[in-house]
């Protein structure tokens, strides 16, 4: 598994000049799962004060209004700027370069899991819904410039509860680039109709929709997408807040059924052998960080990934 210690934005501590090199020294050995301590968002039990599991990253692994407004924490509009840096916006600058990260893994190897990110409700000039930094944005623009040989063309299959109206509003009017399917409760946040016109498969689901019906429909419309678009990676905003008993996805898919939507993702991108990357994205129960790895064991057992990959 690799662990990162600096991305490209952060400055190097024995040198005040930031680094600008753009890649890492990954190697063979080192499995494309892409985790940092420096992840996980404390504050001193505030971070309670939402239900979004703050320290979930760890558990998979084994300033004032404008932030308060975006994390859903009245109270940190009272934190010290220096705190809320340290303490909320670093580990999801971590997060947006594990996403970047990621996304070059998986053009390397074929596929790469980034355990953290997928923050679908920001754009690039706008957070939201606990989404600081526009990592889904940022990490398909970071291929279209730095990859241009190999990455012309983007898919973003978002998974989410929610519609991913940040990407949605960044990527209007280059659906010739960025082709979106969002499959998501439209009766809750964000109901951005604007951004909707982004989406190129667009799958409006009911609430405590179960198993069968939304595995049937991820299935029929990712294979539709597909056979419409060939993309030269696919994005995976995998969320897991589709899961039974959550309270802001209001959905009621099991565990069961979030791990065989992740493998026929993974089977599809693996068959038509287009890179993928996974973000794990929303998830507001504790026992999400379980079945995420559950997840992630179960595509190694079915052999959708593995440390060396020679499909691509």
């Amino acid at each position: 598994m690799g662990k990162f210690k600096r991305h490209s934005s952060v400055r190097d501590s024995k040198n005040s000049e930031p680094k600008t090199n753009l890649w890492f020294d990954i190697s063979t050995e080192q499995w494309p799962i892409v985790y940092c301590n420096h992840y996980n968002v404390r504050f001193g039990g505030l971070e309670k004060l939402h239900p979004f599991d703050a320290v979930k990253w760890a558990n998979i692994f084994q300033w004032g209004w404008n932030v308060a407004a975006i994390a859903e924490i009245p109270a940190l509009v009272f934190v010290p700027n220096f705190l809320i840096q340290k303490l909320y916006l670093r580990p999801m600058r971590f997060q947006t370069g594990g996403s970047i990260l990621a996304g070059r893994l998986a053009l390397e190897r074929g596929w790469a899991i980034n355990i953290g990110g997928g923050f679908h409700h920001c754009s690039r000039d706008k957070g939201g819904g606990f989404c600081a930094y526009a990592d889904i944005t940022l990490l398909v623009k970071h291929l279209f410039k730095y990859e241009p040989q190999r990455v012309r063309t983007a898919m973003i299959v978002d998974l989410d509860a929610h519609q991913g109206n940040g990407h949605e509003r960044d990527f209007l009017g280059k659906e010739d680039k960025v082709f979106i399917m969002d499959v998501y409760n439209s009766s809750i946040y964000p109901k951005d109709r604007e951004a909707e016109a982004a989406i190129r498969c667009k799958v409006k689901i009911a609430p405590f929709i179960e198993d069968r019906e939304y595995l049937a429909l991820v299935h029929r419309n990712l294979e539709k997408s597909l056979d419409s678009f060939q993309p030269d990676i696919l994005v995976y905003n995998a969320g897991t807040d589709v899961l039974a008993g959550d309270s802001l996805g209001l959905l009621s898919v099991s565990a069961h059924g979030i791990i065989e939507r992740d493998e026929m993702v993974f089977k599809k991108a693996r068959e038509r052998k287009i890179p993928i990357v996974m973000l794990t994205s929303g998830g507001y129960l504790k026992k999400t960080a379980r079945i995420i790895g559950d997840s992630i064991l179960n595509l190694h057992e079915h052999s959708l990934i593995s440390l060396t990959d020679k499909s691509l």
